[in-house]
């Protein structure tokens, strides 16, 4: 066996091992006795039949497991020899593979970087007080009154966080929306929908609910809304003044619940203090979960500044492409139009695959860390996995458990992204900790 070894890149290697003609006969005679001692033919025992017989009946089985073990021993071979890390084996060219010849395999890899892994400990990070004010307390609370509101008929001007019926039609240069975009009635012509006055939350028409304050049931009035250059959801209004023709229907005012003993029992609490003491304990445990989230962010980021190296470009395509499919999911849920996507397909590549890179970089960095620190996955880690899998995607940890065990691939991603979430803890649990009380805006 023959290996000349090429870097295409620092990450791409190229093999073209070429096996002589007795390695290739021999790979060949091995398949042929194998199938036929499996084979069953008419007037011969298992085994029995002659080789030429065999042959002719089982040409084309014998062929293509034929070319297989060639080129397995040529990958074999090859690793064995030159020693390389491979991540991914990017494309495999079998070549003229024949009983008789010599066989030249030409086998294309992504091999792991190598770069020095940087200093790890002390990383540092910065993160939010998680003591709470007694108005963030407060703000909670009159939340849990806001859910639990009955809006009644006022019969008098809207005013701030009243809820509006109305209907709307909208025009563009004396054209309807409801031509402009037949699919997104909802920005066109509304014959009956409810909208909160100057509320925090904006319905589908941005900024209608800051005009509706004064107007009460039975007015009439045209209102001027000027779409975002960048408004998504409907791209023939992005960039343009509509003006809508609203009539107001009904009004309702928010009537907050009393702080009485009725609404401490539905909070599951005896008193007001023990209800501000359980949304004060709970607001800590937000500020404690929202402050790992970013030490974990922190920490990669601060990791893979320590260090510049080449990242395979098989492993940035695969990861631009599940960066896409995240990305467009999203949207899509948002109620962004396919076409848009069409329209901005270059730009989103190019970031996606700004992010994959990012991505990659840092589960290379990772991925030593955890060999560093011999970190390893166990039974334990995938029982969580299993059982937190199963709780977001309400499946049967049976049916996971089963799909794991015969999709190895698939859980060797899940060891991986195991292996990655280890390393980030033990980043976090070795950082170094500055609390920063955030600026008011």
């Amino acid at each position: 066996m023959n290996i000349q070894l090429t870097s295409v890149s620092e990450t791409r290697k190229n093999l073209v091992v070429t096996l002589d003609k007795g390695e290739v006969d021999a790979e060949h005679q091995a398949v042929v006795a194998e199938i036929a001692q499996q084979v069953r033919l008419p007037g011969f025992r298992p085994g029995k039949a002659p080789v030429a017989m065999v042959t002719k009946r089982f040409g084309k089985e014998i062929t293509e497991e034929f070319k297989q073990k060639v080129v397995s021993k040529a990958y074999r071979g090859a690793m064995e020899k030159e020693k390389l890390d491979v991540l991914n084996v990017v494309n495999v060219e079998p070549g003229q593979v024949e009983p008789g010849l010599s066989a030249a395999v030409t086998i294309t890899v992504d091999v792991r970087p190598e770069f020095t892994l940087p200093a790890y400990v002390d990383l540092p990070t910065e993160v939010a007080p998680t003591d709470s004010t007694d108005a963030e307390v407060d703000q909670v609370i009159e939340g849990l009154r806001a859910e639990r509101a009955e809006f009644k008929v006022a019969e008098r001007p809207a005013a701030k966080s009243d809820y509006v019926k109305l209907a709307y039609e909208g025009r563009v240069d004396g054209q309807p929306i409801a031509d402009l975009a037949p699919d997104k009635q909802i920005y066109g012509k509304v014959p009956q929908t409810w909208e909160e006055v100057e509320g925090a939350n904006e319905g589908v028409i941005p900024g209608l609910g800051k005009q509706l304050a004064g107007l009460k049931a039975g007015d009439k009035k045209d209102v001027a809304i000027a779409f975002p250059a960048d408004f998504a959801p409907v791209p023939a209004l992005a960039g343009k003044t509509a003006t809508y023709a609203v009539e107001v229907l009904e009004i309702r005012e928010r009537a907050l619940p009393p702080l009485d003993e009725a609404f401490l029992k539905a909070n599951q609490a005896d008193s007001l203090d023990a209800l501000k003491a359980s949304v004060r304990n709970n607001l800590k445990l937000q500020k404690e979960y929202q402050n790992r989230g970013e030490q974990r962010r922190q920490v990669t980021e601060a990791l893979a500044a320590k260090v510049e190296f080449a990242v395979p470009d098989s492993l940035v395509e695969s990861e631009t492409q599940g960066v896409l499919r995240q990305f467009i999911e999203e949207n899509m849920r948002r109620g962004v139009p396919q076409e848009q996507f069409e329209k901005d397909k270059k730009e989103l590549f190019e970031n996606a695959r700004k992010a994959a890179t990012k991505r990659v970089k840092a589960q290379l960095l990772l991925a030593k860390v955890a060999e560093a620190e011999k970190l390893q996955v166990d039974a334990k880690d995938i029982d969580a996995f299993i059982y937190r899998e199963a709780m977001r995607t309400q499946q049967k940890p049976d049916k996971l458990v089963k799909a794991l065990t015969t999709d190895r691939e698939q859980l060797r991603a899940v060891q991986q992204s195991i292996i990655f979430d280890k390393a980030v803890d033990f980043l976090v649990s070795k950082a170094k900790v500055t609390t920063v009380t955030p600026k008011a805006s």
